[in-house]
């Protein structure tokens, strides 16, 4: 099979659909599949190229068996609505051309990730120019997340770019997506149910374990071995709504041993930390985002995890931060309404985590309340299990290759 990935982000980004990409098709490639990807230079989540790659001209190159071909595009310093779409244009136009190099590959499968949707057309066109299916991955429904967190209006534009967005999708010969609650958006927006595959995100579980211990990077970051650790990995964006772990921490500074950790990037981390500063809170560290091969370190050295998001993105988005707390064990706390997919779970695997109401301060605080009234000192046995039976990585991209096949051979005969 040659398959061909079309997506803005690949390692080596520390986070979200970078890292999964990066981890998936190298593992495509130890199981005989062919893989080419045209992708951006890393630049998330700190919305900054790496140093040693460029946002102007294209390359080439073949990492762990994958020929990775990088497009240029425009990485705003400062990001707004008008800026991300200026930015997902560009890419959309760059990586048009490089899959024009990739005519004549004869590619079986080309598959989309979306975010981004502005990579739709030329996908769809590309596939009907050399025959190979087309596939759809949605790591974050674009349309919804940009209107649900209120970031442009409910008028016009949205109806229209609703109307677009249904009518692409349903022209892919699958879509995959990696919760049941997405699954469920796909068949409302009028995607035919037997085109939809399952394709969830994922834990390396031998890798991240309830037995790693975290007590040198605890001690290497300067904590005492008595202090609390209430930690927040991952994006440090708008979608988040971290406003409220700084409400949470002017809360507790007057109990000395509990310390909140913010470890991440991204495009709203400066406006975190001044208002860290402008509220005097000491109880509050910042760490970059950490290397792979230290990750289970990190998560171990935490007390509870915090997995936190806005009113309206837990519908639309299953938060990737999460697969590696549960496969490691971990106490979370978890913004999700009772509704959504997050919600669901936490009632279907009691004390696999602990939801609260998003975007409520008082309710957040209860909730960290409650659990630091708990013993903490043993991993989450629920949550590991959960890992163990729905998120090991060697399964998941197991099944995946086999529902893929599926939608090769479907119409060949």
């Amino acid at each position: 099979m040659k398959f061909i990935l079309h997506s803005l982000n690949y390692s080596p980004e520390l986070t979200g659909i970078g890292k999964y990409n990066g981890e998936m098709c190298p593992e495509l490639v130890n199981r005989g599949i062919n893989v080419s990807v045209i992708v951006a230079p890393p630049y998330y989540p700190e919305w900054q190229v790496k140093q040693g790659f460029s946002s102007l001209a294209f390359s080439s190159d073949l990492v762990e068996g994958v020929k990775v071909i990088r497009c240029p595009l425009y990485v705003p310093k400062q990001v707004t609505t008008l800026k991300r779409i200026v930015h997902l244009t560009s890419f959309a136009v760059t990586s048009s051309l490089a899959l024009l190099s990739q005519l004549f590959k004869k590619p079986d499968v080309i598959m989309l990730v979306q975010p981004t949707l502005f990579c739709a057309p030329s996908a769809l066109l590309f596939a009907k120019l050399t025959g190979a299916k087309a596939v759809m991955h949605i790591q974050d429904y674009e349309v919804d997340a940009l209107f649900g967190l209120g970031m442009m209006g409910d008028g016009f534009v949205s109806r229209m770019a609703k109307k677009v967005e249904s009518f692409l999708i349903r022209r892919f010969d699958a879509i995959s997506t990696i919760s049941y609650s997405m699954i469920e958006n796909a068949k409302a927006k009028g995607v035919n149910p037997s085109n939809i595959i399952h394709f969830p995100n994922w834990s390396d579980t031998y890798f991240v374990t309830p037995q790693t211990n975290g007590d040198n990077l605890k001690a290497e970051w300067g904590f005492n071995t008595n202090d609390k650790i209430i930690l927040y990995a991952g994006n440090i964006g708008n979608k988040q709504g971290l406003e409220i772990v700084l409400d949470a921490a002017k809360h507790f500074a007057t109990q000395h041993n509990i310390k909140f950790v913010m470890v991440g990037a991204g495009v709203y981390v400066d406006t975190l930390k001044a208002s860290t500063a402008a509220l005097k809170l000491d109880n509050v560290f910042f760490k970059p985002l950490q290397e792979w091969v230290r990750v289970p370190e990190m998560l171990a050295l935490a007390d509870i995890h915090l997995v936190v998001q806005k009113k309206g993105a837990a519908d639309a988005v299953l938060p990737s931060k999460l697969t590696n707390i549960l496969s490691a064990g971990g106490h979370a706390i978890v913004t999700a309404e009772q509704h959504t997919e997050l919600g669901q779970i936490a009632s279907k695997y009691p004390n696999i985590y602990d939801c609260v109401e998003p975007e409520n301060s008082t309710a957040f605080i209860d909730g960290l309340t409650n659990m630091l009234s708990r013993d903490l000192s043993s991993h989450n046995a629920v949550a590991r299990q959960f890992a163990e039976q729905f998120l090991d990585k060697q399964q998941i991209i197991d099944q995946f290759i086999v529902d893929l096949t599926k939608v090769l051979q479907r119409d060949n005969h």
